[in-house]
């Protein structure tokens, strides 16, 4: 009896092995999918064919066609449809929306950006603005909502499993997430909301500095610490969605609050101007304490400027306290300082590295610079977004069988 008739469960898993291989390669022949699976011919063919109807896969010309047969019978070659179906990331920040619209292999397609008032939020203007932003990348990527089968939202909030937000004193996170999950559920068959420090801990592991490491955490390090947690290749995420929430900073010696490296930057550039300790010839003294920002003084220090060098270095010892309190609570091996001000964090992680207790017992975690900058929140929404239609395809009607849709 072929396997492929033996009983559904099998024939599941037979499914979900071969497109688990064949969704990022190339052209492909059954005889590569029976090396990489270890299926018997007839049944690589069944599955091939099934994943063909689904409109998952396409068959390419044979390889006489191509030149690359010339003897015997020519064998079928296959290739996903990474255009099959489109994925939406979305990055709802607390001052912007970002929605970026990508195939089934994560490939933007349209992008589309909204600056928002943070004065003038409120949860159903934010939901009408989310809605828009991905209605603009879509005519973007020129896709409809037909074509979405899986969508994720980044938010500045804790998110539990079911996508909702817990309770804040101020209203803050439910305007940061006003239920997103009900928003966009009549927009695609898989909605996922996520932290967006833990979608930036996604981006890092799938295309950043901590791909092919299980236990590190990234560190949105702009405005104020947000931290995404992976151990054991596992993401954490908490009962109320609150692992890595960063306000217990407020208790830690050295670091004394959740404020990121860019306040603490220029908060350390204008203390060094009032106290008189800026070396003269240093181009801080032109510029205005009260409009000095955090790109300013990076730069500066990237120039080699002696005084914004150091009051970037001054930092270094917080980000230390910071990454030694999340090596001795989760052992892990690497921080990724994440996010827009990555790029000219160099001299404060030197310091940091500098700065490091020995008191740990454990080896230090290592700290290094993200290389993915300000859209690194997208970035892991568009690959959550591509994860969630990968777990789930067999399962989605847009990848049914045509008798299947008949009957539904």
């Amino acid at each position: 009896m072929d396997a492929m008739t033996t009983t559904p469960s099998l024939r599941r898993h037979n499914l979900d092995a071969v497109l688990a291989r064949v969704w990022d390669a190339d052209a492909f022949t059954a005889s590569d999918v029976i090396a990489a699976v270890g299926l018997t011919r007839s049944t690589a063919i069944d599955v091939l064919d099934e994943l063909t109807t689904r409109g998952l896969l396409a068959e390419m010309p044979n390889a006489r066609a191509v030149g690359e047969y010339s003897k015997g019978r020519p064998a079928r070659r296959f290739a996903f449809r990474p255009e099959a179906g489109a994925v939406v990331g979305i990055d709802a920040g607390r001052g912007h929306l970002t929605a970026t619209v990508a195939d089934l292999r994560g490939a933007t397609l349209g992008t589309s950006r909204l600056r928002v008032d943070p004065e003038l939020d409120s949860p159903e203007r934010r939901r009408r603005a989310a809605e828009a932003t991905v209605g603009a990348a879509l005519t973007r990527a020129r896709r409809s909502r037909d074509d979405i089968v899986a969508l994720c939202v980044g938010v500045p909030a804790p998110v539990d499993r079911a996508g909702r937000s817990p309770v804040h004193h101020d209203g803050f996170w439910a305007r940061m997430n006003p239920d997103f999950v009900d928003t966009f559920a009549a927009w695609a068959p898989v909605v996922r909301i996520e932290n967006d420090a833990t979608l930036a801990a996604v981006a890092e592991g799938t295309h950043g500095a901590a791909v092919g490491c299980d236990n590190y955490v990234a560190l949105l390090s702009g405005e104020r610490f947000g931290a995404g947690i992976s151990v054991d290749g596992r993401l954490l995420r908490g009962a109320h969605g609150g692992a890595g929430e960063t306000v217990a900073f407020d208790q830690v010696e050295g670091v004394g609050s959740a404020w990121g490296l860019a306040p603490r930057c220029v908060d350390a550039a204008r203390t060094a101007l009032a106290s008189g300790t800026v070396p003269p010839d240093s181009a801080l003294h032109g510029l205005d304490p009260e409009s000095l920002d955090a790109k300013t003084v990076l730069d500066l220090a990237a120039s080699g400027d002696a005084g914004a060098l150091s009051a970037a270095r001054e930092v270094g010892p917080a980000l230390a306290g910071v990454a030694a309190m999340f090596g001795s609570l989760f052992d892990v091996e690497r921080i990724v300082v994440s996010g827009a001000i990555a790029a000219g964090a160099g001299p404060i992680i030197e310091a940091a590295l500098d700065a490091i207790p020995d008191s740990l017992h454990l080896p230090p975690p290592q700290i290094v610079a993200s290389t993915l900058g300000a859209d690194i929140v997208s970035i892991g929404a568009v690959s959550a977004a591509v994860e969630s239609a990968r777990s789930r395809a067999l399962d989605l009607d847009a990848f049914a069988l045509p008798e299947d849709r008949a009957r539904a």
